[in-house]
C-alpha cells in the first residue's frame, strides 16, 4: 500500500510539473511577438495566440495590452474587454450526397460552399465528403485522324457506337456519344495546295475528301446509332508531312462546349485516335502563321469546321492542358500501329500524361477494334480512384490534407484514394491556414475551390480575413486622455507626433532610435529583445507560466534559461533554483542540499556506491553523483562495478590459501611466505556447517592428487571474508595396477576367441548353404545324348569271310 501511495504521489508530481511548463518555445510568443504590438490591429495579426485588452481600467504601464489571453486575464483584463477573435466556419450550401437511383441533380461532393472568417496563422479544419455516383452522366467525344493511313480503321468503327452504348449501359444509364475528325491546316507545307491535289489529296488513284483542320461531325448525342451512320458517310483525306494537326482538334473539341454538347454535370471523356505525331506550337511559322493560338472556340456554325485553322498557330501542350483542366476533360490518347520499319508515333505520346492534369495513353490494335475495351478500362480506372486538389494561392494559404479512404484509417498528407468502387464514400480533411500576407492585400475576401481532379464538381471556399479590430473605429481625444498627447484607440494610446510612451508621457526625441538606457552591455536591441523601452525604462515581457519571470534593468535575466536536467531548469524546484548574475547576465543553477553539478543533476549520496563486500565501487571504480563509474567499463559492470565476467571468481581467489593452510597442497605449498600472507583465516571442520545459508557460497575443487576438497566463504563487510573448510579431502581408492593389466589381457584374448568362433560359425553356415544349392541343381539337371553325323571312328573292322570255315 505504501509503494502504491508513493507511485501515485510521483505521478501527480510529474503531471503538475508538465502542466506548469510553457507549451510554446521560450521566445516564441510572449518574448517578442505579442508584447511588441502597439495597436489592436497589429496585435491580432502578429500571432493567433495574441489578444488585446481594450478595457479602460487596464492601466498598468508595466505591461503591454497585447499578450496571451491567459496573461491578460491574470493581470485584470475583463472578459468583455478582451479582443481575441477566433475563426468561424459557416456552411452556405451543403446538399447531401446522391444515392444510386436518386432522381434529379446528382451530387458527388459535400458540402458545396463554405464561408470562413479566418485570423492569420490559426488553422481551421474543413471536411470534404465524396461519393462517385453510380449512374453519373458520361459524355464521350471521339476525335479521329482522317489521314490516308487511318482509312482502314473507318470500317471497324462503323459498329462502334452500338458497342460502346451497350458496354457503358452497364456503368451508367445516361451516356452520350459524339464524333469529330481532323487532318491538318490547309497550308503548305502541310498539304499540297494544287487545285487537283486539294480535291483529291490521296496517292495512287485512291479517292479522298479535301483536307481540313477539324470538323465536328456529330455533336454529343444519346442516339448512339447515329455514330455508325456518320462514320459511314466519312471518307479519308490526306496531307504531305507526317505530323498531323491533332492539337488544333483537341483544343476546339475542348473549348467549343456548346457546339460539341458538353454537359456541365457529366464526366467528360475525349478519345483521340491517330497513328502519327502532332504539330506543336511554333510549327505554324513554316506556313507563315505567326498569330498565337488564343485558346477560344472558332467553329463555323454552318460547316462545323475550325474556321481559324489557317490563321492561328497550333496550341502548346501546356495551353491545351490548362483548358482541359478548366473544362474537366479527361483525354485518352489511342495510338495506332504503323508498318514495320516506320517510326513508332507512341514515342511522342508516351510522356504526355506528365503534362496533363489527368490523361491516359494506350495502344490501338491494327484495325482499332479494341476501342470499346480501351474506353471501358480507362473509365473504370478513372472511377477506381479519387484525387483532390485545390487552386488556393500558395503564398496566401496553406492547405494540409488527410485522407480517410475505404479502410477507415486517416492518412495524413495523402490527397488521393484508390481501389474504389462506384458508390464508395471517402473523406478528405483539409487544415487551412491563412498567412499574414493576406492582411497586406487590398482586398480581404478570397475564394478558391477544392475538389476531385476528374470531377466538374468542387467545394467553393470563401475566406474573409480578420485583420482589423472592431474597436479601431472608435477614437477618443481630450485633455484627460493619454495626457492630452494622443488618441485613445481600443483602450490604448496612439501618441501625437513628438510624443511617445504607453501614456504619451515621453518626448519623441528621447524615443528616436535605440535608447542606451534600455540596452544591455554590447547588445544592439533594447531590453534584450524581451521587453519594451518606455521613457528610458524597460518593461519586461511576461510568461504564460507564472513561475517563469523575466527581470533586470534591461530584461537580461530570467528564471528559466538555466541548464536543463531531464527537460527542467536545474532539475526542477526539488533540486535547485535558476539564478542570474546581474553583472554578467548569465544564468546559473543554485543547487539545494544533497544535489550538485551545473544542472543540479548530481546526487551527493555515496551510500549507493558501496558494493556488497563493503568496498566503494568494488575498488575498481569512482563514485560520482551517487553512481559508480567503473575504471574499465568493458571488464566491470553493475551498479557498484561488482560484476566481472573475465575476472577470477571468489572461489578461485581463495583456493590457494585454503589449500596451503589446511591441506599443505596447491601453488603455495612450497612457498611459506606466500601462504602466511593470506589475508583471511580458515576455520576447519570435520563436516561443513551452515551449507544452506543464503549468504554463504560453497566452492568445490580437485587438487593435484585427484582429491576433492570443499570450502565455503561469507563476506562480512569492509573487505573481511569468513572461510570454512573440511578437515580431510575426499580422495579416490588406489586400484591394483597388476590385476588391471592381467584383466585387460585376458579380456582381449577372450574377445579374440569369441570373434574367431563367430567367424567360423558364419563360414560353416555359408558353405552348407552353397553345397545344398549345388546338390539341388545337380539333381534337377537333364542330360541328352546325340551323335555327330560327320563323325568317323578312328578304327575299322574287317571280317574274314573264311573265318570259321
Amino acid at each position: 500500500m505504501e509503494i502504491w501511495r508513493s507511485c501515485l504521489v510521483c505521478v501527480i508530481w510529474c503531471l503538475a510539473t508538465c502542466w506548469a511548463q510553457d507549451p510554446l518555445a521560450p521566445a516564441a510568443i510572449t518574448d517578442s511577438m505579442c508584447t511588441t504590438a502597439k495597436s489592436c490591429d497589429e496585435c491580432i495579426v502578429k500571432s493567433p495566440q495574441c489578444g488585446w485588452c481594450e478595457s479602460k481600467g487596464f492601466d498598468d504601464d508595466s505591461y503591454s495590452r497585447c499578450d496571451l489571453p491567459e496573461n491578460l486575464r491574470r493581470r485584470g483584463c475583463k472578459e468583455d474587454g478582451l479582443n481575441f477573435p477566433k475563426n468561424k466556419l459557416i456552411e452556405v450550401e451543403a446538399k447531401p450526397l446522391s444515392d444510386a437511383g436518386d432522381a434529379g441533380e446528382i451530387v458527388q461532393v459535400n458540402p458545396q460552399k463554405l464561408f470562413l472568417q479566418m485570423r492569420p496563422g490559426e488553422p481551421t479544419r474543413v471536411q470534404l465528403n465524396i461519393r462517385q455516383a453510380e449512374d453519373f452522366p458520361v459524355d464521350l467525344y471521339y476525335v479521329m485522324d482522317l489521314s490516308q493511313s487511318m482509312a482502314n480503321d473507318l470500317d471497324s468503327l462503323k459498329g462502334l457506337g452500338d458497342k460502346l452504348a451497350k458496354v457503358m449501359k452497364n456503368i451508367t444509364k445516361d451516356f452520350r456519344l459524339g464524333y469529330g475528325a481532323f487532318v491538318d491546316k490547309v497550308k503548305m507545307p502541310y498539304v499540297d495546295i494544287l487545285e487537283r491535289k486539294l480535291q483529291n489529296p490521296c496517292l495512287h488513284g485512291a479517292v479522298c475528301v479535301p483536307p481540313f483542320g477539324f470538323r465536328n461531325v456529330l455533336p454529343l448525342t444519346s442516339e448512339t446509332n447515329r455514330f455508325s451512320e456518320e462514320i459511314g458517310k466519312v471518307d479519308a483525306s490526306g496531307n504531305l508531312d507526317n505530323p498531323e494537326g491533332g492539337l488544333d482538334a483537341l483544343m476546339q473539341a475542348t473549348v467549343c462546349k456548346e457546339e460539341i454538347g458538353w454537359r456541365d454535370r457529366a464526366r467528360h471523356l475525349l478519345l483521340y485516335s491517330t497513328d502519327a505525331p502532332f504539330h506543336i506550337a511554333g510549327d505554324g511559322k513554316l506556313a507563315g502563321i505567326v498569330k498565337l493560338n488564343d485558346g477560344k472556340c472558332h467553329m463555323d456554325a454552318v460547316s462545323m469546321e475550325y474556321s481559324a485553322s489557317s490563321e492561328q498557330d497550333y496550341p502548346s501542350i501546356s495551353q491545351l492542358s490548362g483548358k482541359m483542366q478548366e473544362n474537366s476533360i479527361f483525354p485518352i490518347f489511342a495510338i495506332g500501329r504503323v508498318p514495320p520499319g516506320s517510326a513508332d508515333p507512341m514515342a511522342f505520346y508516351r510522356d504526355l500524361p506528365k503534362f496533363f492534369h489527368e490523361s491516359e495513353v494506350n495502344r490501338l490494335t491494327e484495325d482499332s477494334s479494341n476501342v470499346v475495351e480501351l474506353v471501358e478500362d480507362v473509365y473504370r480506372n478513372i472511377t477506381s480512384g479519387v484525387k483532390v486538389e485545390d487552386d488556393a494561392p500558395a503564398d496566401l494559404f496553406g492547405v494540409e490534407y488527410t485522407a480517410t479512404c475505404v479502410d477507415g484509417i486517416p492518412h495524413k498528407g495523402m490527397q488521393e484514394c484508390s481501389g474504389l468502387q462506384l458508390g464508395d464514400n471517402v473523406t478528405f480533411s483539409l487544415d487551412i491556414t491563412m498567412t499574414n500576407k493576406t492582411c497586406d492585400m487590398p482586398m480581404k475576401n478570397f475564394t478558391f475551390s477544392v475538389g476531385p481532379t476528374a470531377f466538374k464538381e468542387s467545394l467553393q471556399i470563401t475566406i474573409q480575413a480578420i485583420c482589423d479590430c472592431a474597436c479601431s473605429e472608435e477614437r477618443l481625444e481630450g485633455p484627460d486622455i493619454c495626457n492630452g498627447n494622443g488618441t485613445q484607440v481600443c483602450g490604448g494610446c496612439q501618441c501625437f507626433p513628438q510624443r511617445s510612451g504607453a501614456k504619451c508621457t515621453c518626448d519623441k526625441e528621447e524615443a528616436e532610435g535605440i535608447d542606451p538606457a534600455c540596452v544591455w552591455q554590447n547588445s544592439t536591441v533594447e531590453c534584450s529583445d524581451r521587453g519594451n523601452c518606455e521613457c528610458g525604462k524597460c518593461l519586461c515581457n511576461t510568461r504564460t507560466n507564472p513561475v517563469e519571470e523575466i527581470y533586470g534593468d534591461q530584461c537580461q535575466c530570467d528564471t528559466y534559461s538555466c541548464e536543463l536536467y531531464k527537460k527542467l531548469p536545474c532539475g526542477g524546484p526539488t533540486r535547485g533554483d535558476c539564478k542570474c548574475n546581474n553583472v554578467t547576465g548569465l544564468n546559473y543553477c543554485q543547487c539545494k542540499d544533497g544535489w550538485s553539478g551545473s544542472n543540479c543533476g548530481c546526487e551527493e549520496n555515496s551510500k549507493k556506491c558501496i558494493s556488497p563486500d563493503g568496498l566503494v565501487c568494488s575498488n575498481v571504480g569512482v563514485c560520482e553523483c551517487g553512481k559508480c563509474s567503473c575504471n574499465d567499463t568493458k571488464k566491470y559492470r553493475g551498479a557498484t562495478c561488482q560484476n566481472c565476467d573475465s575476472c577470477p571468481s571468489e572461489c578461485d581467489l581463495h583456493k590457494p590459501c585454503v589449500q596451503c593452510k589446511v591441506y599443505k597442497t596447491g601453488k603455495y605449498k612450497d612457498n611459506p611466505e606466500a601462504c602466511n600472507s593470506c589475508p583471511h583465516e580458515v576455520e576447519v571442520f570435520e563436516e561443513l556447517p551452515n551449507r544452506e545459508s543464503t549468504d554463504r557460497i560453497s566452492c568445490v575443487f580437485k587438487d593435484e592428487n585427484n582429491c576433492n576438497f570443499e570450502f565455503t566463504y561469507r563476506k562480512l563487510g569492509e573487505g573481511n571474508i569468513e572461510l570454512q573448510a573440511v578437515e580431510e579431502p575426499s580422495c579416490p581408492l588406489v586400484a591394483d595396477v597388476l590385476w588391471i593389466i592381467i584383466g585387460i589381457i585376458i579380456g582381449i584374448i577372450l574377445v579374440g576367441i569369441a570373434l574367431l568362433l563367430i567367424w567360423r560359425l558364419l563360414t560353416y553356415i555359408h558353405d552348407r548353404r552353397e553345397f545344398q544349392q549345388f546338390e539341388k541343381e545337380r539333381t534337377n539337371a537333364q542330360w541328352e545324348a546325340g551323335e555327330n553325323p560327320i563323325y568317323k571312328p578312328s578304327t575299322s573292322v574287317f571280317k574274314n569271310p573264311t573265318y570259321g570255315k
